[in-house]
Formats: C-alpha cells, structure tokens, sequence
C-alpha cells in the first residue's frame, strides 16, 4: 500500500506534515509531498502594500514577502520563479534592495517559456549592469536568442543588448546585430537600429560594421524603423567626422521625408495634436542641424524646408512649439540666410508671449546665445524681454537681467537703465549683486556724460550699496576724481544722499571720501548743475563724527571717516580744534587701524604741522586700471596695489623687462629680484621728513597721506629709512673702507659705505662708475643680486653714460637691509655701449668688509 494512503487511512494529520507510525518507527514523507503553499499574486501584493498607513508598516510588509521568495528561491520552485521575480522588481522600483534575484532572472532568461523570458530580460535590464560579473553569463543566451525563431523573443533580446551590454557583450554580438539591422522584418529592424547605437556609444571602432546596412534605412516606409535609423545616423555623425561627410549626401533624402511628413495628411497611427510624428520631425532636424553645420551646400539644401517648417507649424500645442524650437536651432547653427536667421529670432519672440513658463524660459535661453550674431533682430524684441523682468519666476527673472544686459548700446542706455534700476529696487536679493554689477559695466561702457554716469552709480549705491562688488566704491572714487567739473555737484549730492541713513556702507565710503576731498566746495556753495545747499563746517564734521560712532558702520567706513575728518583740517578754517579733538580721541581706540591713523595724524599735528597741508593737499587725477600679462598696476587713491611693480624707467635705470635677468646671476633660487626705484618726483627734503616720520613712529603700515582705508602693501622696513630731517648717515659708518667690485676693459666700479642713520641694518652702498679709455661708455645699466636672507634696492643712476678718459662718473645708491648680520654676498650684471658694440659682463662680489654687515 502506498505510504500516503496509508498515512489518510490512519487520520495522523499534523501541522507541518504527514506522520504516521510504521511498526515502531515515526515515518515522515518525503519533501516533495510537503509544498508551501501559494505566493500571493502581484496584483494583491500591490493592493497590501498600499494599505500601509506608516513607512515602518510597509517596510515590515516587504521583509515578510522578501523572506517567503528567499524561501522559495532557495527550494528551486520553478512553477512561481516568474512571479516572485515579477513581486521583487516592484520592490525594486519602490527602492528596497532586490539584488538575491539576479541569479533568478538568469534562469528565466534560460527557459524556453516566452511569459519566464520577458521577466528575466526585464529584470536583467532593471537589476543588472556592466559593473557586475553577473551579466556576462547572459551573453550566450542573448546570443541563442538573437537567432530565435520567434521575432518577439528576439525584440527582447535586442532590448536588453541596448540597455545594458557592457563593451564585451557588444563586441561578441555586434554581428548577430548587424545581420538583424539588414532584415526585412520592420519590427526587428527598429529594435536593431537602437542596439546599434549602444553598440557604437560602448565601442565606436564597430561603427564601419553598420555603414552597408545604413544605406537603404531612410526608404523605409515603416515610422518607427525610419526614427531609428535616423537616431542611429546622427550617432555616427556625431562621432566620426568621416561618417559627417559620407552622410552628407543624405540631404536631400532627409529634406523630402522631412517635406512629406508637414505636407501628408490625417493620419491617425502617427498623429499628436494635429501634427504627423512630430517625434520624427525632431529627429530629423536635429540630424540635419548636424549636416549643415559649416557646409554650405547642406545648408542652402536645407533652407527652403526649414522656412516652411518654421511658417506651417501650428503654435497652438506644445507638440508645434517643440518643432519650431528645434527648427530654429537648426537655423542658428547652420550657415542659413539672413531671413531666415530673422524668422528664427521671431519665432523666439512669440514665445515670450506664451503663457507657458517653460517655453518663455527656452526662448530667454536661445536669444541669449544668439544675441551676439544677430544683435539687431534681438533689439526688437527688447520691450518684450523687458517685460519678463517683472515675472514671477526666478529663473526666467535671471535670463531676462542676463539678456538685458546683454541688448545694452549707446542708443538705447538710458531707457535700459532705467528699467534695469526699477528692478534692481524691487527684485530679490540674490539678483542685487549680478544686477548692480552689470550696471556698473554698462554704465562704464556707454555712459553719455559723466554727470549721468556719477548719477547712475550714485542711484546704483543708494539702492543696493550693500551688495555691490568691493572695487565698486574705489571705481566710483576715480571717475568722481577724473570728473573736475562734477566735483561740488557731487559732493552735494553725496552729502544729501547719507543724511541721516548710513545703511548703505559702500555709498557712506565714497561720500566720506568726497566730503573730505571736496568739503571745501560743500560749504562754499559752488554747485551750478543744482541749487546749492547751505551747511556749516560744524555740520559737515557731525556728519562723519555720526559715521564713526554709529553702529552700522564697518572698519573700513570708520577709516574713509577719520581720513576724512583729518583732510577737512586743511579745508576748514574755524573748526581746526575740533578736528585735532577727534582725532586725538580715536588714538586709543581698540580698532588697529583706525588707532594708527588717528596716531600717524596726530602726529602730523604736533610734531610736522608745516607739512600737513602738502600732505593732505587734494588728490590728483587717477589713472585707469591697466593690464599688461600676468602683471596688473591699479592705482587706487593714488596708492599702487600691483603684485609685481613695474614702472617706465628713465634712461639709464634698467628696464623693468630684464627684471628677470637677476634671477640668473645666482641660479635663480636664492637671490632677491632688484626692486627698481623711479626718481622722485618731489624735493628730498620734504620726502625725507615725511618717512622719517613713519620711521619714528616705527610703522610699517600706510603712509600718513593715506587718503583711503585700502588695504595696505607690505614694504620691506628700510624703505622708510634713508631720507630723513637729520642727519643721514651714522658717523661710526665713516670708517668703513671702499672697495673695487669691478675692474675691467677700462671699467672700473669702486663700492663706497654708509650705515643708515636711522635702521643700523641697511648698508648703503654708494657705487662709482669710472671710464679709463678713449671713448665714452653709453647705456650702461647696473643690476645687482643677493640672496633672499637680504632686501636689495636700486635707486636710479645719475646718467646713463660714463666719460672717457676719468674725465666723469656715474654715482647709484644700493640700499641692502641685512637683518640677521650674515656676509654679504653680490652678484652683479654689466650692460653697456662702447665702441659701437654691445658688452655684457658679470661678475661676484664677495671681499665686503666687515664693518659693512656687521
């Protein structure tokens, strides 16, 4: 009797089997008579987890179900494999890892069922990829199906090729691809077609294998096969310029689909909105955007098509507006007519009318990049651009500023600034710094007068000074200074400006630094452009005392204050003694800076008062930012920021060019460059009292003529030294003996020393250029190099040629600080005229004596 029978007969019924008792044994059947029971469908397993109230109660669902197919997997169950696949790739798309079923969809893709297969390839393509080993065993099944007998299992294979072979896969397929890319099933040619195109994207040398089976793809009939074949053109156009010129001749052939697709009637399988395969359309202005681009004669093919592409496409849909956007990229990219580039631009225009914000945002884009080639066809669309500044949405508010900028020219300047500067009133923060700065550009660039632009700038800084660029406020300074015939007008208008409202800080810095420059013009009246405004000096002086006690100003606007206050000194006549007060107050503030110039000031005062007016005289015209190579001089407030100086010489200083001929004379490693002084354009006297005063306050930060709190440039300590009101040099340096650094084809150059009076570590050495023979010696240029533990510098030469015959010299002062007392070391270089020809000599300097670094 069999076991199971008897089993029933006896009624032993339990809960995880079958038991009965045999004799005096407990006999268990074997599993395959034990079967869990059924997996829920997927519908249901849907409808469950849609009932979950909390995540925490959907994540409990989806364990408890990824436990029973694990169960499942793990027990080989064929006959629900493709249903728990199917339940795990749903949880897979709700982001739970799904991973343990890779293995699963490999199996499925083996069997020889159509519904296991469409599974397992569907779960290849979601769970799989080339960065896992996993997919290289689906390779020969791909294969085998690829030369199935049914042509879906084939489309399926196809699909999953095109997804998510890796470049092994393509290169062992590529064939199988190609055979089917030639057959005359359409359903299998478009398929084809798209896995061509990741086989070309993963593996671009097998694009020749495709060229014969290209050739007959654009006669199809079929709408799907011929999109793909188009997709697949433009992928070898785009990579291979030998494919671009091959597919060239196609033009014609895409000009007449292209035609026939806008010309054929209703037709009901291809129709979207009205408009027949607008997708198809797309495809082939993008391929033939490709074609044109920098050929003339594709372009001239193309012209007619696009201008009636771009004239019949109906702009009621959204399906219309994406052909005439492509339409109009093909146009600007091509070499088409003026026209028609006109026409494109138009079309442009009439979606900034449309409601859509996405095709307003499109057209802000496209004009922007446009806008250079086609200036004047983008002007007339300006109100319109215009108009979109006041929309809603950020991003189209952000194209619309850019474009208007953009449309700025002489002739339109002061409409489109006064546009720009409503909207930089009332547009949100993040637009204040972009919108101000583009002001100040084209403000610079096409102002109409110099009034206007001070206005501009002026309305710019009241409006949004908060968000302004840092160069803003010394630009402002420098057109103010160059601008002599605007001066009290200006003033006048800055004064009225900060009354009463310091929140704009970068306004408060060019107005205290006017007030001060020009306070004089204030309280006299002068102004002629507008009514005059009286005010006192006393008045004047609360303004920026205001400014230095209120607590919305900066350090920086303290300093352009104080400064202020301190030039007005020599500017005012009744109020002296209040400015000395103040400035005496802030000698003892806890701000560093703002401490050292009321310092530097009250000095001037007390100890230098016969020099404060030279000092504090107005300042001169201000030269224009200038660049030249990596090198940059900015002259701001008359203080020079560059990181490298370079200055014109005279003749007979060294050129600023063969600066870098130094870096030779000691490899280049260890020296420290010449730092090239220009003459002194004022009396030594007076310039010699003024650094020996910053050496007496022993500062090394700005001069006390600083006329701006600009940051400061750090100069080695001994140039503060050497001039000075007492006397020179230390009398202990007298005994210090001369030497002869060179001696040579009648050359000769004898080194004389003196100790600076006021730094004992500058050596300054006096240098004396003798000529012995028969004719004079011109163009002589002496450089020097030490190494980096010294500071070197040159100041200029007393002429540029040395007599014959002893009968004169040149004299050149070398200043060398020498802080750690080391031996000096020199390296000089020798340039010179004589006898017609051209000498070069260099030359080490090492018998220094002691007493000139010790």
């Amino acid at each position: 009797m069999d076991p199971l029978c008897f089993a029933f007969r006896l009624g032993v019924h339990l809960h995880q089997g079958f038991t009965f008792l045999h004799g005096s044994h407990l006999y268990i059947p074997p599993a395959r008579y034990l079967r869990m029971p059924a997996p829920i469908r997927l519908r249901e397993l849907i409808r469950t987890i849609r009932t979950a109230r909390t995540q925490a109660e959907e994540r409990e669902m989806i364990q408890k179900e990824c436990a029973a197919i694990r169960s499942s997997f793990r027990e080989e169950d064929n006959t629900y494999r493709c249903r728990n696949v199917a339940k795990l790739l749903y949880m897979h798309m709700l982001g739970y890892p799904a991973h343990f079923g890779q293995l699963e969809c490999l199996k499925l893709i083996a069997s020889q069922k159509f519904t296991d297969k469409r599974i397992g390839y569907l779960g290849a393509m979601l769970l799989l990829d080339e960065r896992q080993d996993v997919h290289l065993l689906m390779t020969n099944c791909i294969k085998n199906d690829l030369n199935h007998s049914t042509q879906y299992v084939q489309g399926l294979a196809l699909c999953t090729l095109g997804c998510m072979g890796s470049s092994e896969m393509c290169r062992d397929l590529a064939g199988e691809v190609e055979k089917l890319l030639k057959t005359s099933n359409s359903y299998l040619r478009k398929k084809a077609a798209l896995c061509a195109v990741h086989v070309i994207r993963k593996v671009p040398e097998l694009m020749e294998m495709f060229l014969p089976a290209t050739k007959n793809l654009l006669n199809e009939k079929n709408h799907g096969v011929l999109h793909t074949s188009v997709v697949l053109l433009t992928e070898m156009c785009e990579r291979s310029p030998d494919m671009l010129a091959h597919f060239r001749k196609l033009v014609p052939q895409l000009v007449r689909i292209l035609k026939n697709l806008i010309m054929s009637g209703y037709s009901p399988e291809h129709d979207v909105s009205g408009i027949s395969d607008p997708f198809l359309q797309v495809r082939i202005l993008r391929l033939l955007r490709i074609l044109g681009r920098n050929d003339d004669d594709s372009s001239e093919a193309m012209n007619d098509i696009l201008a009636q592409v771009a004239t019949n496409t109906e702009t009621s849909k959204n399906v219309g507006n994406a052909i005439l956007y492509e339409t109009v990229l093909t146009i600007m990219d091509i070499k088409s007519e003026s026209g028609l580039r006109v026409l494109a631009i138009n079309i442009l225009g009439r979606f900034l009318l449309n409601n859509d914000k996405n095709i307003r945002y499109v057209a802000l884009t496209s004009l922007l990049k446009t806008v250079q080639t086609d200036h004047n066809a983008v002007q007339r669309h300006r109100s319109t651009i215009v108009d979109c500044l006041k929309d809603l949405d950020v991003s189209i508010k952000r194209r619309a500023m850019e474009l208007s900028f953009a449309l700025v020219n002489g002739n339109n300047i002061r409409g489109m600034m006064k546009e720009l500067l409503y909207f930089l009133d009332s547009c949100e923060p993040e637009f204040k710094a972009d919108c101000a700065s583009g002001i100040f550009l084209a403000a610079e660039k096409y102002a109409p007068s110099k009034r206007w632009h001070i206005d501009t700038i002026m309305r710019v800084l009241t409006t949004a000074g908060s968000y302004v660029r840092d160069d803003a406020v010394p630009n402002l300074i420098q057109l103010i200074t160059n601008s002599m015939e605007m001066h009290a007008y200006t003033v006048q208008r800055l004064y009225k400006a900060i009354f009463g409202d310091y929140s704009q800080q970068s306004l408060v810095q060019v107005a205290s630094w006017c007030i001060g420059e020009y306070g004089d013009l204030l309280v006299s009246g002068q102004c002629e452009e507008e009514e005059p405004i009286q005010v006192t000096e006393d008045e004047v002086l609360d303004i920026l005392e205001s400014i230095l006690i209120s607590n919305m100003s900066v350090s920086v606007t303290r300093g352009y204050a104080l400064t202020a206050i301190m030039k007005l000194s020599t500017r005012f006549t009744c109020t002296v003694n209040r400015i000395k007060k103040v400035v005496s107050i802030y000698g003892s503030s806890i701000d560093v800076e703002l401490q050292q110039r009321a310092v530097e000031y009250n000095a001037l005062f007390k100890k230098y008062d016969h020099m404060r007016p030279a000092l504090l005289e107005r300042m001169p015209v201000m030269e224009k930012v200038t660049t030249n190579g990596p090198t940059e001089v900015v002259q701001t407030n008359g203080e020079t920021e560059p990181a490298v100086l370079e200055t014109k010489p005279p003749p007979g200083l060294q050129p600023t060019s063969q600066a870098n001929d130094l870096l030779d004379l000691l490899g280049g490693n260890d020296t420290t460059p010449v730092i090239p002084t220009a003459p002194m354009s004022k009396p030594a006297s007076a310039g010699g009292e003024l650094l020996d005063l910053l050496g007496d306050l022993n500062l090394t930060g700005s001069p006390a003529s600083a006329p701006t709190p600009a940051p400061q440039i750090s100069q080695p300590p001994f140039l503060l030294d050497g001039l000075s009101s007492q006397p020179l040099f230390n009398d202990v340096a007298a005994g210090i003996p001369s030497i002869t650094a060179y001696s040579k084809n009648g050359l000769k150059i004898d080194f004389t020393f003196e100790r600076s009076n006021t730094n004992p570590s500058v050596t300054v050495i006096t240098i004396q250029a003798s000529n012995s023979t028969e004719l004079d010696m011109t163009d002589f240029v002496f450089q020097a190099a030490v190494p980096k533990t010294f500071q070197l510098q040159l100041l200029s030469p007393s002429s540029s040629v040395i007599p014959a015959f002893n009968s004169g010299t040149i004299t050149q002062v070398i200043k060398v600080l020498n802080p750690q007392k080391q031996q000096l070391r020199m390296r000089i270089k020798l340039t010179y005229n004589h006898k017609g020809s051209a000498m070069q000599d260099l030359a080490e300097v090492n018998n220094f004596p002691p007493q000139s670094w010790q």
